[in-house]
């Protein structure tokens, strides 16, 4: 039994469409060379029965009884080693086209973890859907294809050796008709590669505007606006239907192409080996093994034109999952080491103290977050972690140790107990500690199952409190070694926020800890308080010092408790 997804997908090869497709070959070679071995004795199987039939034949017309014994065996081992190969070829072909699915998944996935915040400002939320939805499945059907595609441009050969071997007028027939059928039919890929390019860029538009409605429906009902974007989604979807009814024509066409031109050479064979069979040049045999073959030869050639019209689409959805994986975050660690110590944004002037709970209060909320963002290693910044530059550790060390928790983060479909211990290691007593620590006991004790309850898509059965203070519980159950929360409490009742804020301080003391906050019940509670005004440090001290002796910080959080 093989297992899939693989422990490790590999480096992609994102240079091209074509170098990427060809690597995911050469990634699952094995599986996919046996497959093919299956897909040439299968169509082998198929394609040697006229044979056997028209042998049957004449030694039926020369009455010869042994000879047709011998060559009805072989037709029946001939079925029982197609039906065998078919189920084989069949299951290599489910298993490479999982494969080739599943690794395309993977390294996204993986690209799409490594590139963070990058990643939706770079593409939409609906060309990078689009890639889950249907791309994978033409990149799936691409390998697929390879399979059926190589074993039938062996039966072509074998068959038309054959033809050849037993009247060269035909043989040369099937031999000079295959290439001008794929001729005829290479028009139709050209103007169907552009036409499915536009479509697929259409629909990963129209679904980043459903996403767009979707998560901004409640606003949109308070201005009265569902009527205007329904319109404007409507019109979106218009123009991806006369799209795809471009494709479609194209591909009909194709489809068409796909039944006439083998057809018309099926009549052409069958008329000349009719002709020569009037004649006395072949065997009443072997007329029936040519009508045979040309039947048969519907099928391999088809096939090909299918192949040409998959290996399109694959090659279409491999430009999109390209594009993603040729993204390159905007920020990249190095490989330097650093023992902790002061945290300092050099630009803002900013320094969170070991061991501390600080508090940033900024004149205007963005400026905080830029320097938490800064802190934190999702933005370039000159900025200090210790005798080190963080811009020199590796990234993936400063995502373990430096924790920036904002209001942007989701909470996932799943078990409650899973979305805030991400790491699976928390155990109950800790857990508990921190939903505590947030004042979210009583969300899991509403919740039927409570740490084992499911919890929708983005949380929707939570208010935005509630949320809030779950995302504070998860954050805290990671125990970071410098934890940066922005607003935390700015969803919250007053009497929420004071206790959040008690114990917020008791949870994390002894730990390096930024809070990004302009509320006063919060900042009272710190143990220093930075305020921030155009982007730079302006003051600094206790919260009631800053009251008495700074008119600026006093406007701002004084701002922030009357609202």
């Amino acid at each position: 039994m093989r297992s899939l997804p693989v422990a490790d997908p590999g480096v992609p090869d994102a240079r091209s469409p074509a170098r990427y497709l060809w690597w995911v070959a050469r990634a699952q070679m094995g599986p996919l060379l046996l497959g093919i071995a299956y897909a040439i004795l299968w169509w082998l199987a198929m394609a040697l029965v006229p044979y056997a039939m028209g042998k049957g034949i004449d030694a039926i017309t020369a009455k010869d009884v042994p000879s047709l014994t011998t060559w009805g065996g072989v037709v029946l081992a001939l079925g029982i080693t197609q039906a065998v190969t078919g189920i084989l070829r069949h299951r290599m072909a489910v298993y490479n086209w999982l494969a080739a699915a599943y690794r395309t998944v993977q390294v996204t996935a993986r690209q799409a973890t490594r590139l963070g915040a990058t990643l939706p400002k770079r593409m939409s939320t609906g060309e990078v859907v689009s890639v889950g939805n249907s791309d994978i499945a033409h990149i799936g059907n691409t390998v697929d294809i390879l399979i059926r595609g190589g074993g039938a441009v062996v039966a072509i050969a074998v068959v038309t050796v054959i033809l050849l071997g037993s009247s060269p007028p035909l043989g040369l027939m099937v031999l000079a008709g295959l290439p001008l059928m794929a001729v005829a039919v290479a028009p139709l890929l050209k103007p169907l590669h552009h036409r499915q390019n536009a479509h697929r860029d259409l629909q990963g538009d129209l679904s980043t505007r459903a996403a767009d409605i979707v998560s901004g429906l409640r606003v949109l009902r308070g201005i009265g606006g569902e009527r205007v974007f329904a319109d404007r989604y409507g019109a979106e979807s218009q123009r991806v239907r006369r799209a795809g009814v471009r494709v479609a024509s194209v591909e009909s066409t194709l489809e068409g192409a796909q039944v006439l031109l083998p057809g018309l050479l099926i009549t052409a064979v069958t008329w000349l080996g009719a002709t020569f069979a009037t004649r006395g040049e072949i065997s009443a045999g072997q007329l029936v093994a040519f009508y045979g073959y040309a039947a048969f030869l519907i099928a391999p050639v088809r096939t090909l034109t299918e192949a040409a019209d998959k290996l399109t689409k694959g090659h279409v959805a491999a430009r999109r999952v390209v594009r993603i994986l040729s993204l390159r975050p905007e920020v990249e660690g190095g490989a330097g080491r650093s023992e902790g110590g002061l945290l300092r944004d050099v630009t803002s002037g900013v320094a969170v103290r070991p061991g501390m709970l600080t508090a940033v209060a900024a004149a205007v909320p963005e400026e905080a977050e830029a320097i938490a963002d800064r802190l934190g290693r999702y933005g370039e910044g000159d900025v200090d972690f210790g005798d080190v530059a963080l811009e020199t550790l590796p990234l993936s060390e400063v995502r373990r140790r430096i924790l920036v928790a904002d209001n942007d983060a989701r909470l996932f479909a799943g078990v409650l107990r899973d979305e805030l211990d991400v790491t699976g290691r928390a155990t109950d007593e800790e857990l508990g500690q921190a939903l505590s620590a947030a004042c979210a006991e009583d969300i899991v004790e509403a919740l039927p199952g409570g740490l084992d309850g499911r919890v929708a898509e983005a949380g929707r059965e939570f208010s935005g409190g509630q949320q809030q203070r779950l995302r504070l519980a998860r954050a805290l159950t990671l125990d970071p070694e410098v934890l940066i929360l922005i607003e935390p409490t700015s969803a919250v009742d007053a009497h929420s926020e004071a206790r959040i804020a008690d114990r917020l301080a008791k949870a994390r003391a002894g730990k390096t800890t930024l809070v990004c906050t302009t509320s006063p019940l919060v900042l009272d509670r710190t143990d220093h308080v930075i305020y921030v005004e155009g982007g730079v440090v302006r003051a600094q001290g206790t919260h009631r010092e800053l009251l008495a002796a700074h008119p600026g910080y006093t406007a701002v959080v004084t701002r922030g408790e009357e609202s």
